[in-house]
């Protein structure tokens, strides 16, 4: 079996409206803003009662989402940005653009 496609890339945000207009200028579409909660939502993450507001950004040939996520509760315990290049979790991704000014 071999990747068709990725549908779906999450990334945990400090602020949605800081983050939205970067990926906007990029050219993805905003989808959608939400916030989902509850016991419910927890059990996908397995982080209990939570409350995430995430934002669904589409990219330009409609195909795959860019999921950001902002956790409002439980707090958040560790900052990825302090961790040595080597821990284990998102380090990066990748994307070709027409023109990076």
């Amino acid at each position: 079996m071999t990747l068709q496609r990725m549908d779906n890339v999450g990334i945990v945000v400090d602020s949605l409206d800081g983050a939205i207009p970067c990926f906007v200028e990029l050219g993805l579409g905003l989808e959608g803003r939400a916030t989902i909660e509850g016991e419910w939502a927890g059990r996908v993450t397995g982080l209990g009662n939570q409350r995430v507001e995430i934002a669904m950004l589409v990219t330009p040939d409609g195909h795959s989402r860019l999921e950001l996520s902002r956790f409002l509760t439980p707090p958040v315990v560790a900052d990825h940005r302090a961790a040595p290049v080597n821990a284990p979790g998102y380090l990066r991704v990748l994307y070709p653009v027409d023109d990076i000014a």
